[in-house]
């Protein structure tokens, strides 16, 4: 089960907005001005994301709770995400190289089958996404902010 910490946003007739922050390792790599991932990191988007998740425990704004999902899902949705585009790039590519027998036509099928799988990607992870078994869970909720206090003695 892949962990991660979230800060409850609001809680509202069973449905708590919550804000978590994605963690990169490249703060802490030494190996910032040559790579790659540190330029990805700035172009996409900020740390942070937002969502959605049922709780039928109250929830308070600024309350930490710690949100669970399967490895299988995870890595099956980076499968459907990442492989699809992909296949459909080298398929379409191919029968267009086969059909004309050209390299532009072979360019032409790439970037159609790539389209292509991308839609296909796009709407098969709106399929699994209601599925139950790929949907967030609550492991445990912590304290709400103000619940403890401090008395100086």
């Amino acid at each position: 089960m892949m962990r991660e910490w979230a800060t409850v946003v609001s809680w509202k007739d069973g449905v708590a907005t919550l804000h978590s922050e994605m963690k990169t390792s490249c703060s802490s790599c030494s190996a910032r001005k040559g790579c790659g991932s540190q330029m990805l990191n700035k172009l996409g988007p900020k740390n942070a994301h937002i969502m959605k998740i049922r709780s039928t425990e109250p929830l308070t704004p600024g309350q930490r709770i710690e949100l669970g999902i399967a490895e299988r899902s995870l890595l099956s949705s980076a499968l459907l995400i990442y492989m699809t585009p992909l296949v459909g790039l080298f398929i379409v590519a191919g029968i267009f190289q086969m059909l004309f027998h050209t390299d532009l036509s072979a360019a032409c099928g790439a970037l159609l089958g790539g389209v292509g799988g991308l839609i296909l990607a796009k709407g098969g992870a709106g399929i699994l996404s209601r599925s139950a078994s790929y949907q967030p869970v609550i492991l445990s909720v912590a304290l709400p902010p103000d619940a403890l206090q401090v008395i100086d003695p």
